[in-house]
């Protein structure tokens, strides 16, 4: 059956200009993945709505702007508090769309209010501070002054993995600089991204904002393509995978002033040396390359381990891969990994397997789908060892592929140089990590790994929202979220102010006096 899952307080609808437009019909159909015939929402996208909501946003845009900064941070501060009022609520929901088990569905909903205190914190290292003004002496009666305006109208293009902490974590900076927003929502988490403009909905309203600082549209690819190609938007938020954010950086070649912000997944690597403490490495590598069902862009998808501990690494790996619990989400007793997205992410993932032993990968845990009544996406963890990494993209068992699911591939190394040579053989760049006790190792490794987030015995998967957050290569273009999610809300504006007479000449000018009467 199909419905509306419990947390909503709308039917299938999207926001335009604060009204409530439903979707009635059937076009995007959401259901929970370890339970595919309970429906979650069902409506029929309007692409006409996109002109609509971006009409509205643009609209709204100079009174939000115009408001004081300190009564925008005052409505995203009373929306903080609704998503902490409701956290139990958005969790089950995102529970119940993504197939996140409770633990880390809980953990996702807590992030929403916690963005808004990143984001608005003032100290030392935080948010604020990044996009604070500031004046110098220029000599004379002149003084400089540096000051940040919002772009305008931003869309927000948002994936399934973290169907309202990344969507929301592009949003609240958008909104605190004075931007508007348009929010298109992945179609396979409609209700969750129905769900985070609800309630910035009922902030806003609340507040007294303009209709129209939050929009929403449903729809697929052909809704996203709209919306970032519309001429009346002045950046792009987006998260998802590479080639859908290369057509977003193709369609906009000829925008060079729109501000296009990309975060696009990675191939990541942990490098665990001999002098590791096993167990830490063990968990951590476990942990971060099965978390969400390997639906992070952060989950270590290769290891390259020294040959001097390769044996008991890999043994342990193994068992504690062969270990998980699997089960339902909502199940009372522990349960570490839920269902895939998908069947067709299910199938992507053991085809991927496949594949690498065809090429000579040595399958040591065999992922497998787990069938239950319900007839849920389930799959269990895969573990292959491969020769070598390489940045090969023809399908070798070590080449340079994103399987986004919970397959994990290991190759051995000789020497730390071969190690780092190995992981950066890749045209991601997003996470990387090293186990060791060496000072020397972590030095290097850090110094020569080619990727955005690089850990010292701690695994690629997880992030501080008080750290920037992003990648290089083809997992980014240089628009770090996390704590600098600020600076691509914003940008700078040079003035030089001069209160005195001291107008410049230059040799070869002349201006009198009497030219003035």
């Amino acid at each position: 059956m199909s419905g509306r899952h419990q947390s909503l307080a709308h039917d299938p609808a999207d926001l335009i200009a604060g009204e409530w437009i439903p979707l009635a019909g059937k076009g995007i159909r959401s259901v929970n993945p370890a339970r595919p015939g309970n429906g979650l929402w069902e409506g029929s996208p309007r692409l006409e709505h996109v002109d609509r909501a971006v009409a509205a946003a643009r609209s709204a845009q100079p009174e939000w702007a115009a408001w004081p900064a300190e009564r925008r941070f005052d409505a995203l501060r009373a929306y903080r508090d609704l998503c902490k009022a409701n956290e139990d609520r958005i969790a089950a929901l995102i529970r119940d769309e993504t197939g996140k088990v409770g633990w880390d569905a809980k953990g996702e909903a807590a992030a929403l209010a916690a963005k808004v205190s990143v984001t608005l914190e003032s100290s030392e290292h935080g948010g604020l501070r990044r996009v604070a003004g500031f004046e110098i002496d220029l000599g004379g009666t002149k003084r400089g002054r540096c000051w940040f305006r919002p772009h305008g109208v931003m869309a927000v293009i948002a994936p399934f993995n973290f169907p309202m902490h990344l969507p929301n974590g592009h949003a609240v900076p958008a909104l605190a600089m004075g931007n508007t927003v348009v929010i298109k929502p992945s179609d396979k988490t409609p209700a969750c991204g129905q769900l985070l403009a609800e309630l910035l909905d009922a902030a806003l309203r609340g507040a007294g904002a303009p209709p129209g600082v939050v929009n929403l549209v449903q729809g697929g690819a052909e809704a996203a393509s709209r919306l970032v190609t519309h001429d009346g938007i002045d950046g792009v938020l987006f998260t998802g995978s590479w080639p859908v954010g290369r057509r977003i950086l193709a369609a906009n070649l000829d925008r060079p002033g729109r501000i296009v912000a990309l975060e696009m997944g990675g191939n990541n690597p942990a490098v665990v040396m001999d002098d590791c403490d096993m167990r830490q490495a063990v968990v951590e590598c476990a942990r971060s390359a099965f978390v969400t069902t390997g639906q992070r862009c952060t989950c270590t998808r290769r290891v390259v381990v020294d040959r001097a501990v390769a044996d008991r690494f890999i043994a342990a790996v193994c068992k504690a891969a062969s270990n998980l619990i699997i089960g339902d989400p909502a199940a009372p007793h522990p349960v570490f990994m839920g269902p895939i997205i998908s069947e067709q992410a299910r199938r992507a993932a053991l085809d991927a397997q496949a594949r690498f032993a065809r090429a000579g990968g040595e399958v040591l845990i065999e992922s497998r789908a787990v069938e239950t009544p319900e007839g849920g996406f389930f799959i269990s963890p895969g573990v292959v060892r491969v020769e070598r990494f390489t940045d090969d993209e023809s399908g070798g068992a070590g080449c340079d592929e994103e399987v986004f699911g919970p397959m994990l591939r290991i190759a051995v190394t000789d020497s730390l140089d071969d190690a780092i040579e190995q992981a950066n053989a890749t045209r991601f760049g997003l996470a990387a990590a090293v186990f060791t006790r060496s000072e020397a190792n972590a030095r290097r490794f850090f110094s020569t790994v080619r990727a955005g987030c690089v850990n010292l015995n701690a695994g690629t998967a997880g992030a501080s929202s008080r750290l920037p957050f992003g990648g290089l290569g083809i997992s980014g273009n240089h628009r770090p979220a996390g704590s600098f999610s600020l600076d691509y809300c914003a940008y700078p504006v040079a003035g030089m102010l001069e209160t005195g007479d001291g107008a410049t000449m230059h040799p070869g000018m002349r201006v009198e006096d009497s030219w003035l009467d």
